[in-house]
This record gives structure tokens, C-alpha cells and sequence, in this order.
């Protein structure tokens, strides 16, 4: 895969990510870790060869299709300007209230929440500018766990984060991936111990797997 003709970003790489398990991508800083993640729901396209899910080439599926078996919580947290009932319901069509509720306790946002004046009818603002990153962090985690899509992408952003609110999200980022076929790109020791497998990338290919 490239972004530009003479630049090629994964190149021979072959790497698995079992059913129900977590593996963790970790390298250095351009070694293609995020193009991995952004490939699998068809952000960008491969070049050549192919991803497959369950054996089936992820072109061959309807992007709805695709889309509705992957949940995402990227290094940019995407939050509307809109209430933050209406941001974690984003995450599932027809949600009810208390799936809403059920969502954001799981991902240790609605303590938070209900110390706004208005609760989940708070606004949030453009871009989420009314709540901190920890906040915004857990509002995205909520609505990944609404969504309760078999397999999770995590572009794990907690460096910008303080000591507590990042044990808060890494403790919501544990429930999320349970029972979950998980993709993490991981920053954190404690994620590649908890990984069933690494995946060691370097200049867009594979150099070492294993356990930790």
C-alpha cells in the first residue's frame, strides 16, 4: 500500500489477528502501524494482495456491512456539536435511554456526565471543546460499546492524558475489549501484556510476533 506513488507504506506484509483475541501492533513512529488500522475498514484500499475478515475480501463487502462489524476508537476523537446523549448514541441507531447509560457507565463516563447541570443533555460543543481529552476519550469508548461490533480497532491515545484519567479509560478500554477480536496499536506496557499476540512493525512490514 502506498499514499503516494514513490512512497510505499506496507510492503510483504502478513500478519493475523485471531477471532476473539487481541493483538497489539507496536514500532516506531511511521513504521505504518495506523495505515494497518485505517485498511481494514476500507479508509484507503490495498494496492495489491488483499484483507480478510472470516476469509472474505473486506472489497467484496458492502461498506454497511463492514462497517457495522467494526468499532473504532481512533487517536482523534471525533465528537459532534450536539448533546453527549446524542454522540454515544451515534454509535448504534435506536439506541434506548438505557442502553445509552449502560454504555457510558461501561466505559466510566456517566460519573462525569451527571456532574454537568444538565446531564446527557449537556452540549459538547464543535469538536467536543466543552469537555477535557479524558472526557472525550470515554465518550468515544462509550459509543464503541453501544455499538458492541465484533471486531475493535484502538489507535490507543492516553499519552496526552493525566495519571487518572488515564487509568479511567484504560480501565473502560479492559470491559471494551473483552470476548472482542481486537487491533490495538499500543503505546502502554500493559497492553502488549495483555495481548495474545505482538506484531513488531517496521518500515511497513512485519520484523517479529510473539508474546510479550
Amino acid at each position: 500500500f502506498s499514499y503516494e506513488p514513490d512512497q510505499t507504506a506496507l510492503h510483504g506484509l502478513s500478519l493475523r489477528v485471531p477471532a476473539g483475541k487481541m493483538a497489539a501492533l507496536v514500532g516506531p513512529s511511521g513504521a505504518g502501524k495506523s495505515t494497518i488500522l485505517n485498511l481494514i475498514p476500507r479508509f484507503y484500499d490495498v494496492d495489491s494482495a488483499a484483507i480478510l475478515i472470516d476469509g472474505h475480501d473486506v472489497r467484496d463487502m458492502t461498506f454497511a456491512s463492514l462497517r457495522g462489524a467494526v468499532g473504532l476508537v481512533s487517536q482523534e476523537i471525533i465528537l459532534f456539536d450536539d448533546t453527549i446523549r446524542a454522540n454515544i448514541a451515534y454509535g448504534r441507531e435506536g439506541a434506548s435511554e438505557d442502553d445509552i447509560v449502560a454504555a457510558a457507565k461501561g466505559a466510566a463516563a456517566h460519573d462525569f456526565i451527571m456532574d454537568f447541570p444538565n446531564g446527557y443533555d449537556t452540549e459538547v460543543g464543535q469538536r467536543g471543546v466543552r469537555v477535557s481529552g479524558g472526557q472525550r476519550q470515554r465518550l468515544a469508548i462509550a459509543r464503541a460499546m453501544l455499538k458492541n461490533a465484533p471486531i475493535l480497532l484502538l489507535d490507543e491515545a492516553t499519552s496526552s492524558l493525566d495519571t487518572e484519567s488515564e487509568r479511567q479509560v484504560q480501565t473502560a478500554l479492559e470491559r471494551l475489549t473483552q470476548n472482542r477480536t481486537t487491533l490495538v496499536i499500543a503505546h502502554r506496557l500493559s497492553t502488549v501484556m495483555d495481548a495474545d499476540v505482538i506484531h513488531v512493525i517496521d518500515r511497513g512490514r512485519v520484523v517479529e510476533s510473539g508474546t510479550h
